[in-house]
């Protein structure tokens, strides 16, 4: 195996002085009913902060055991669990006598749960695509709305710290950034959301155009599935987040596993002036090169209210009936691909090459 890798750290520290931190902390408790607990307020920081310079990232440790390279190694417990999770997911899929499932994915940020008020066109258009599905009795339909990452609370899906471009197996299958608990990086929704793409057999993704391209939960979400595409299943191999010998690992030769490999999908792309159509194609690029598998007919980018007013845009969507039926198109061709890929009528056609420049 190599030994000769360089890693580079050229970056300053961040570490905080105490005062930062607690004055960090303190404004999540700027609601005056927070000071009729204030002692116990004051220990909780007291405690974070130790945390913070001397807490580990996961405080709950086990034996890796006999299924990774070193058995002994440590792992953490969230990250076992997930792993598990992901595993029953995969068995799922795998079942020939499983329900048929789609992962129906709403990109829209906008809820009327929260400050906007009112649901948007993204939620509406889904919904739509979800009727044609449920009239299957073999589907199932995992409805994923990512406004819950703005309206709900405690829904976070943290960014992705980009291990991939120091090494391939430094970034892990699934993801072990986090949880962090002594930065306080916790209660991160892909845990979730893993087994979710996992046990699906077709996904479709739903989404409006945010400045000519996706909103910050999808990408977020899509940003973080590159560990689905070439990641580690075994965090033993790099001693946990060791980048030499993540280096080293892919030097000597990395395969670059693809863990969603197969699985349909399509896009619908909806603006209302522009980006629609480049935002499709970068959507559908994105998955392709995970080894997914496009379906025609279920690649659709529109306009609606073109270039109308905002607050007119539902009535321009109650109008566009073509457009809903467009969008239920695209449902109905992603069914049909979805049953014919399962019943093993339709694969890629170089399922069984081998990659020149693997990555």
């Amino acid at each position: 195996m190599p030994t000769n890798v360089t890693v580079r750290e050229e970056q300053p520290s961040v570490q905080l002085t105490k005062e930062q931190f607690v004055g960090r902390w303190r404004e999540r408790l700027a609601d005056p009913r927070f000071s009729d607990v204030a002692a116990a307020s004051d220990a909780v920081i007291e405690t974070a902060w130790d945390a913070y310079l001397h807490g580990p990232k996961s405080p709950r440790k086990v034996k890796a055991g006999p299924e990774f390279a070193h058995p002994d190694a440590e792992l953490a417990e969230e990250w076992l669990e997930t792993r598990q999770r992901i595993h029953e997911a995969k068995t799922h899929h795998d079942d020939p006598d499983a329900p048929l499932g789609i992962l129906l994915i709403s990109g829209s940020m906008r809820s009327n749960q929260t400050c906007p008020g009112e649901t948007s066109k993204t939620y509406r258009l889904a919904r739509l695509a979800q009727a044609v599905f449920d009239r299957e009795a073999d589907v199932h339909v995992d409805f994923l709305d990512l406004s819950l990452l703005t309206a709900e609370y405690g829904r976070i899906i943290h960014p992705c710290k980009a291990c991939a471009s120091t090494a391939m197996p430094l970034c892990h299958w699934p993801c072990s950034c986090y949880p962090n608990f002594a930065m306080g990086q916790v209660n991160d929704w892909m845990a979730e959301l893993y087994p979710r793409w996992v046990a699906a057999h077709g996904i479709l993704i739903v989404t409006p155009v945010n400045w000519y391209h996706v909103p910050a939960g999808l990408k977020a979400m899509m940003d973080r599935l590159v560990c689905a595409d070439g990641g580690n299943p075994d965090p033993t191999l790099t001693d946990g987040k060791d980048p030499a010998k993540a280096k080293a690992l892919e030097l000597a030769g990395w395969h670059y596993p693809r863990h969603l490999e197969g699985r349909t999908f399509g896009v619908v792309a909806h603006g209302d002036a522009a980006g629609a159509e480049t935002l499709r194609r970068s959507l559908t690029d994105w998955a392709s090169d995970m080894r997914l598998l496009p379906v025609e007919g279920a690649q659709l980018d529109r306009m609606i209210g073109y270039l109308g007013s905002y607050a007119r845009s539902h009535e321009a969507l109650d109008a566009d009936t073509a457009l809903q039926e467009e969008v239920r198109n695209v449902a109905r061709a992603l069914l049909l691909r979805t049953r014919e890929v399962r019943l093993g009528r339709i694969r890629r056609a170089d399922t069984q090459l081998t990659e020149p420049r693997p990555k």
